[in-house]
């Protein structure tokens, strides 16, 4: 055997080897071990400034602090480890981060972490990353949205077989079905951006979410500076941390919550919430597609690129790979969001257990959503779409599509429940819409003195009834301009 240099990595990163749907997607750099801790140190640091704005640390430190929050200066693997050692991951990266600042200016290493805890910095940690993250799918929502848009408007009269329970049901059209999934992906990103627009608080509550320590050391800071007496009436501890949380949340770019949220953990489920829906409306996008690809149907195929698709057995087969890792985003992201909703079952001011549980489905809910929006994306925007299979599909069952129509326009005739009973009767089997015709007159006679023979096969036209797919469409179009970002219009 051939000896194979194999590159290892002391972290044990991992490259999405078994979730090739994140792999080299958009979001995964921001998701990774040293972007949590960026964001730590970020929370950190905002902060230290947040409390320099308030007289309470100096200026000076405070920049001091800033300049030193660089992940790139901490040990990831020896922190992972130390991490056991309070079951999270902040108590030991303080320790390690307060080094790194005192190396620079031991005097600003007082003022690391000052009055904070644990779950404050990891919190609105978790929020930065998910602000970042949604950002990135933002962007890829739109770029599926405009792709889906396009189909919409040029095939809005390429008319289709509608399926329902795997069946035929009566006709439609492409574009009605891309503009649905047009709607669904703008549904979704409505209430990402909703989320990004206030719904992302920082956390700031202290040890057990009376915001002590942070004003202990405010007390004592002014005290010390001769601003007021130790016992003064000048000091008012609701005004400080009011205005400590309003600044902590300006720095970091994040809202301002009305309480400690610690144990309230709605701003988690609330991005469960959106990932979920965004997983499952961009599967049911790739369902539908993968699908629609079978061979029997051939209505629509996948971008093709060089060596996408392939099996390792069957020469001949281009799978439908980009709706198969979409699919498997879609199907695992619920299970995760179940995690994060049985953790917001939080007992006391701080849960043992509940709390630590909801970091990896949330680092991997937003991965796996993150890698299946640039994925739906790239599907959208490369859908090869076939009108002429659609058109052969449709005549499979000759006019029998159109059985509906037929109903109701012999209803008069026949009467409600008879011209139903007699459609269902003459369409089973049917062959094609001349067959149809003749079936439709020898059964009941009395429809010649209504009916011409051309009347009738005009009547199973499948263009005919379409409804109102053209008007649908173009209002999803409508509301796709409406929804569009802020910025230069065609």
């Amino acid at each position: 055997m051939g000896s194979v240099t194999r590159k290892t990595d002391p972290a044990g990163l991992d490259t999405g080897l078994l979730a090739p749907v994140r792999a080299g997607a958009d979001t995964e750099a921001g998701l990774t071990d040293e972007a949590w801790v960026q964001a730590m140190l970020d929370a950190e640091a905002a902060l230290a400034r947040a409390q320099a704005r308030l007289g309470t640390v100096p200026p000076q430190a405070a920049a001091t602090i800033t300049g030193c929050a660089r992940a790139a200066e901490i040990d990831l693997p020896g922190l992972a480890l130390r991490t056991r050692g309070a079951a999270n991951p902040v108590v030991a990266l303080v320790e390690e981060f307060t080094e790194v600042v005192a190396a620079v200016d031991p005097e600003a290493a007082h003022y690391v972490h000052r009055g904070s805890t644990s779950q404050d910095v990891f919190d609105t940690a978790a929020m930065l990353i998910a602000a970042r993250t949604l950002r990135l799918v933002l962007a890829q929502l739109d770029r599926t949205a405009a792709a889906l848009a396009r189909h919409a408007d040029e095939h809005r009269d390429t008319l289709a077989a509608a399926r329902t329970l795997g069946q035929h049901a009566v006709p439609t059209t492409f574009g009605l079905r891309a503009a649905g999934w047009l709607v669904a992906v703008l549904d979704v990103r409505g209430r990402a951006a909703a989320l990004l627009d206030g719904g992302l608080p920082v956390q700031l509550g202290g040890a057990a979410g009376t915001l002590a320590g942070y004003a202990e050391y405010a007390h004592l800071a002014h005290t010390a500076a001769g601003t007021e007496a130790a016992d003064g009436p000048s000091w008012d501890v609701g005004r400080y941390t009011d205005d400590l949380v309003a600044l902590f949340a300006a720095e970091t770019g994040l809202a301002e919550p009305v309480l400690p949220w610690h144990t309230t953990r709605t701003p988690v489920a609330d991005i469960g919430a959106v990932l979920a829906l965004a997983a499952v409306t961009l599967g049911k996008f790739a369902a539908d597609v993968q699908n629609l690809s079978r061979t029997e149907l051939a209505e629509v195929d996948e971008p093709a690129e060089a060596g996408r698709g392939i099996s390792s057995a069957m020469p001949q087969k281009r799978n439908p790979v980009l709706a198969a890792m979409i699919r498997s985003a879609a199907l695992q992201v619920p299970s995760l969001v179940l995690t994060l909703t049985h953790c917001a079952v939080a007992e006391d001011e701080r849960p043992a257990g509940a709390w630590h549980g909801e970091w990896q489905p949330l680092r991997e809910a937003l991965r796996l959503v993150g890698g299946a929006a640039g994925t739906a994306a790239e599907l959208a925007e490369g859908l090869m779409v076939h009108p002429e299979r659609m058109r052969a599909n449709l005549a499979l069952t000759g006019g029998s599509i159109v059985a509906e129509r037929l109903a109701a326009v012999l209803a008069p005739v026949l009467g409600k429940a008879g011209a139903k009973r007699l459609v269902a009767r003459v369409s089973v089997g049917g062959a094609d819409a001349g067959s149809l015709v003749d079936g439709l007159l020898a059964a009941a006679p009395e429809l010649a003195a209504e009916f011409t023979p051309e009347r009738l096969a005009d009547l199973l036209a499948p263009a005919g009834y379409t409804g109102a797919a053209s008007a649908l469409i173009d209002r999803a179009l409508a509301h796709h301009r409406a929804t569009l970002p802020a910025g230069p219009r065609d």
